[in-house]
């Protein structure tokens, strides 16, 4: 039994040390994170992974590293469209560079719990009912092709279910009060716009993992590498924010890549009682779909594809 916990109690440690070694001297004061910070630390989350990745290597064996490489890759590629939506959060809300970083933070902090209770839901059902991966096969294909579909991405927080109801029992202010979440104002505790934004960065989140989690599901369904990789992922995605955020909007075809790789683990899962797709086969779909979408965003630029439009070609 020992053996069986010990692995995830120096993971969640090794976990909380990063988060407050990133937080209390890194981060310690508000700042805006620029470009070269945000390169370095996404190349730290990467090698840590990669590392980590050699761990469960010389550990378990060459079929689980690659289970775990193939799920951090998919985890990570799906990772990608948080970007759009918190760029968009962002936009709309008008939050200051200064506190990005403090939202992305506790928000990832809460999306690592969110997920490990979905991880743990969705392998009991698998295991329990098998025929829940059918679900999970036909929700991830038809969430591919609604994501094809849609042109552009728009957030409206205002019909956010979760923040109509808090902003119903909860006082806010409309003002941003030196990057904090509540402040007193006329003796009674109230929340900022900070406290909102995260709030919407939370429940958006909670919508990704309803996508992103069967996906690795059809990898693996061996807890511990399900978790951690996904784990590391989301670690890295606040680094690839400030990295990628005004890249990505040059990737408009990468959409269709990452449409196309939900639709694909989809597929898998619905064969896999009649055949089970390799391991390696599956890495080197997703890796090709993602290079053919970003080689195409390259080739055939946004405002050249728009141009074409516009004369009819």
């Amino acid at each position: 039994m020992l053996n069986q916990i010990l692995p995830w109690i120096l993971f969640n440690i090794f976990v909380l040390a990063m988060l407050a070694l990133d937080l209390g001297v890194f981060h310690r004061k508000a700042h805006v994170v620029k470009i070269k910070e945000a390169l370095v630390w996404s190349a730290v989350w990467i090698v840590l992974a990669l590392l980590f990745n050699l761990g469960i290597y010389f550990w378990r064996g060459s079929e689980q590293a690659l289970e775990f490489f193939t799920g951090y890759v998919i985890e990570k590629s799906l990772s990608v469209d948080n970007i759009f939506v918190f760029l968009l959060i962002f936009s709309y809300f008008r939050v200051d560079s200064l506190y990005q970083h403090k939202i992305l933070f506790w928000g990832i902090l809460g999306a690592l719990i969110l997920r490990a209770i979905f991880i743990a839901a969705g392998i009991t059902l698998i295991q329990q009912f098998h025929w829940v991966i059918y679900i999970f096969g036909v929700f991830l294909i038809l969430t591919g092709i609604k994501m094809a579909l849609q042109k552009d991405k728009e957030i409206h927080p205002e019909k956010n279910p979760v923040l109509r109801l808090f902003r119903r029992f909860i006082p806010t202010t409309d003002q941003y009060v030196h990057g904090k979440f509540f402040v007193k104002l006329n003796g009674r505790t109230v929340a900022t716009p900070l406290f909102v934004v995260l709030l919407v960065v939370e429940t958006t989140d909670l919508i990704f993992a309803v996508d992103s989690i069967p996906a690795i599901l059809a990898i693996t369904l061996d807890p511990f590498i399900v978790y951690t990789s996904n784990v590391f992922a989301i670690l890295g995605l606040r680094a690839l924010y400030f990295a990628l955020a005004d890249a990505m909007r040059l990737f408009h075809y990468l959409h269709l890549g990452l449409s196309s790789i939900l639709v694909f683990i989809g597929v898998k899962m619905l064969i896999a009682d009649i055949y089970k797709i390799p391991i390696v086969i599956a890495l080197s779909v997703v890796a090709c779909i993602l290079i053919m979408s970003v080689a195409a965003s390259v080739v055939w630029p946004r405002n050249q594809v728009t141009k074409n439009d516009v004369n009819g070609t």
